[in-house]
């Protein structure tokens, strides 16, 4: 049974496997953010807080990067997909930051949801072929592969960390605040 929060965020089971608690905590975190940047219009997603060149905007972007690298990319071996296959990576590292200001609102927030349903299916492709314990096609250069399991654990250390981005910038646009 799943526990739904008054936010409309899935909570994580209590008392289950490692695979559903690691996917229920990523589910969790997927959710924080969807709430976080809820309703707000391109002005909001474009503002920044205290010195930071962070946005809202930029963060939904370079998220949706982050999924469709760790899980198609480094998993799979599979191509990202559009836009990110198009870009010009060397002459701009932070594009995904950079041009989120050129896409309206809901623009943004569908490529972050294409990027997490894809994802989504993705795990549950390889949890069917190995599960947690699946390595990565992709490796470092010191030969390692992560696991499906780390990558799942950085996912949700990623979206923590933004989690904690968007609270204080969403405070400063209209004072929403909460975990």
């Amino acid at each position: 049974m799943t526990v739904i929060d008054d936010q409309g965020r899935p909570e994580p089971p209590v008392a289950e496997g490692e695979a559903a608690t690691l996917l229920g905590f990523l589910e969790f975190q997927r959710a924080t953010f969807a709430w976080k940047v809820s309703g707000l219009d391109a002005e909001a997603l474009n503002r920044t807080a205290a010195v930071s060149t962070m946005t809202l905007g930029g963060m939904i972007k370079h998220l949706a990067l982050v999924e469709a690298g760790w899980f198609a990319k480094e998993l799979f071996g599979r191509p990202q997909g559009e836009p990110w296959e198009s870009v010009d990576w060397k002459a701009d590292r932070d594009w995904e930051w950079h041009s989120a200001p050129d896409d309206t609102p809901e623009e943004l927030l569908a490529l972050w949801k294409q990027s997490v349903e894809r994802a989504r299916a993705l795990t549950d492709e390889a949890m069917a072929d190995g599960g947690l314990d699946r390595l990565a096609v992709r490796g470092w250069s010191d030969g390692r592969h992560p696991s499906l399991r780390w990558i799942l654990v950085h996912m949700i250390e990623e979206y923590a960390r933004h989690n904690g981005h968007a609270d204080l910038i969403r405070e400063s646009i209209d004072g929403q605040t909460g975990e």
